[in-house]
């Protein structure tokens, strides 16, 4: 599946309010879909790459052999997901900002996981 696809099937998910592919070496968005008055996705991936800069440092620090499935960030009308893909080789994750009141958390959970999974860089 195409970046344009996957972002696409993403803003298809009940809720969806912005999706973004980015990359969080460089912290630039590779493409991105939605977003508007309040969400800007630019600065969202931005924002969002020190999140899995940071939770990727801890990790080493502790010594965790392990991987980032996910990263929730539960605001007061929305849901933010960060996944990581892990089909890549390189340093890219899914942003999804998801509104509360129409999204279905575990649903678009799935749905990411399954975009993420088909999604070809």
């Amino acid at each position: 599946m195409t970046v344009e696809t996957a972002l696409k099937e993403a803003m298809e998910i009940d809720g969806a309010l912005g999706v973004a592919l980015v990359d969080y070496e460089s912290g630039m968005s590779l493409g991105a879909l939605g977003g508007g008055q309040g969400l800007d996705l630019e600065v969202a991936a931005a924002g969002n790459t020190e999140v899995i800069r940071a939770k990727i440092r801890t990790l080493a620090t502790l010594g965790m052999d392990d991987a980032i499935e996910d990263i929730l960030i539960t605001l007061g009308h929305q849901y933010h997901l960060v996944r990581p893909l892990a089909s890549s080789s390189g340093s890219l994750f899914l942003y999804l900002a998801l509104d509360r009141a129409r999204g279905n958390l575990a649903l678009a959970r799935h749905s990411l996981k399954r975009i993420e999974t088909s999604l070809e860089v």
